[in-house]
């Protein structure tokens, strides 16, 4: 039986990040604000006005570009938007993601739903009635410089409504005239500046950096309950996460991961058990979690706050102002807001992989842990952990280069029109790939602490602990001795990308909390 899609009224200017979220994960259907019509067809009808009298404006009768001097006459209008989709699906590489895509076409609904596009209202209702069937366009992943927009892959797009090129339906390719006839839709005909409307705009970097978003917020809780199971795994301070301490700083994300971590070890047998031993001094990896695990925090809501507004933006060149009548050249599609806001995710994934990392290395080491050699009995004949450490140090590694910001990088493109860009598309890529190995190292650190607690049994964690150690003991068993742990290395990473996590940790996530 398959299962009821939840219906999803998108109103341009105030999509929510849990809608985006819900958007990205699938099992959802779209619908316009009926209320965002009127801007949608006032829009349209100033630029139909501008044809009419022979204006000669930006975008509706020029070229495009360095050739925007060159004016195009009434009868060509339909060619140039035709031969402007053409031209610009120059896009190489494997296929965005069908939950990336998912959001692709739904940002740039919203932003030309924003009224200040020019498009007609058909060209939106046949993107809604394209995603609602489950027809999405294959967008190559490279070839987008984050300014004048995402043209490359949005050309993509766009191909698919023109009836040209591929589309992909349940993860199968097929041509775009049959994903056209499956959604009931006929190709477009583009009208003056729709062409032009649908290739500006941030959606594909704002969509990947969406996705690195929701990624690394699973990431984050993951950290965060390895770095808890850790702490147990060696009977460290919890004197460190005390109230006080953090609202002497008064750091907003320090504050809230120390509380949801003495939520986590609330009621626990093993933290009661060295209460009174003295050991205030561990290392910065335990100690310091709510220090640097909160300043990853306050990176992801400040992420997720600009990307909100961006999915919710109009981003296209010329807009349109029906109010006035006008149409004005700016520059809303280039996305610097969009990569810094990538690079700052990029920095939060890779520390928090990176002092996961030193957590676990930490539990190898038994003149620190005060834990078995390598975390096995009978070291030795058994190597434990050993490599497994090595692997996620190689993860951990590998995100250091992959940090590097590409907001700060730029080359002109366009005969040097567009002398300076923004690399967010690149930015926002990248992020997919080092989610996937902080989702490993932090996996790789909770199998470690678990293994760790079992040491301390028969006392027992929190109740919270003892139910997250209980689902990694269904993914994974106890090493008693060595065995192959690909597997169970593959099975700990899923968990690391999972979104099943208690309710103080959920609730620091910007968009799960409301």
């Amino acid at each position: 039986m398959s299962m009821q899609k939840k219906r999803c009224t998108l109103t341009p200017g105030h999509v929510s990040l849990a809608t985006l979220r819900d958007i990205y994960h699938g099992n959802v259907t779209l619908e316009l604000n009926k209320q965002a019509v009127g801007a949608v067809e006032r829009a349209q009808q100033t630029v139909e006005a501008i044809v009419n009298h022979g204006d000669v404006v930006y975008g509706i009768n020029t070229g495009f570009g360095k050739l925007a001097q060159t004016t195009i006459a009434a009868d060509h209008l339909a060619e140039l938007q035709r031969n402007l989709v053409l031209s610009h699906s120059v896009g190489l590489g494997e296929p965005l993601p069908d939950d990336v895509v998912r959001i692709v076409m739904a940002s740039k609904v919203i932003s030309l739903a924003r009224g200040h596009s020019g498009v007609r209202l058909q060209v939106i209702d046949n993107l809604l009635a394209l995603f609602n069937a489950g027809v999405m366009p294959v967008i190559p992943e490279k070839g987008s410089v984050g300014a004048s927009g995402d043209l490359a892959p949005l050309a993509h797009l766009s191909l698919m409504l023109l009836g040209e090129g591929n589309v992909r339906v349940n993860g199968e390719e097929i041509p775009a005239p049959q994903g056209l006839e499956l959604a009931g839709v006929d190709p477009l005909i583009l009208g003056p500046k729709e062409g032009l409307a649908l290739l500006n705009g941030t959606q594909v970097s704002t969509a990947l950096a969406l996705r690195g978003l929701f990624e690394g917020e699973k990431v984050f809780a993951a950290g965060l309950v390895a770095g808890a199971l850790s702490l147990e795994a060696i009977k460290g301070s919890v004197k460190p996460f005390d109230a006080r301490i953090h609202e002497a700083r008064g750091q907003t994300g320090q504050i809230d991961v120390a509380a949801a971590v003495r939520t986590l070890l609330e009621g626990s047998e093993i933290v009661d058990s060295h209460r009174h031993c003295g050991r205030v001094q561990d290392p910065y990896s335990i100690r310091c979690v709510p220090q640097v695990m909160g300043a990853c925090l306050d990176n992801l809501r400040h992420a997720a706050r600009v990307l909100q507004i961006e999915a919710n933006a109009a981003s296209d060149n010329p807009l349109v102002f029906s109010e006035t009548g006008e149409v004005i050249s700016g520059g809303n599609f280039h996305a610097e807001p969009v990569a810094f806001a990538a690079d700052i995710l990029a920095l939060a994934i890779a520390e928090i992989g990176a002092i996961s990392e030193r957590r676990l290395a930490l539990m190898l080491d038994t003149g620190l842990s005060g834990l078995p050699p390598f975390l096995v009995k009978e070291g030795g004949i058994n190597s434990g952990f050993m490599i497994a450490q090595v692997t996620a140090a190689a993860l951990a590694s590998e995100n250091k280069s992959l940090a590097h910001p590409g907001s700060v990088d730029s080359l002109p493109t366009s005969a040097n029109q567009e002398d300076h860009v923004s690399m967010a598309t690149y930015a926002a890529r990248r992020l997919g790939a080092m989610c996937f190995n902080t989702a490993a190292v932090v996996g790789i650190e909770a199998m470690a602490a678990a293994q760790g607690i079992e040491f301390s049994r028969p006392l027992r964690s929190s109740p919270l602990v003892e139910e997250i150690f209980s689902g990694i003991r269904e993914r994974v068993a106890f090493l008693e001795k060595d065995r192959l742990l690909a597997p169970d290395i593959e099975q700990m990473r899923l968990w690391g990308c999972s979104d099943s996590w208690p309710a103080a940790i959920v609730n620091l996530l910007p968009s799960t909390s409301a």
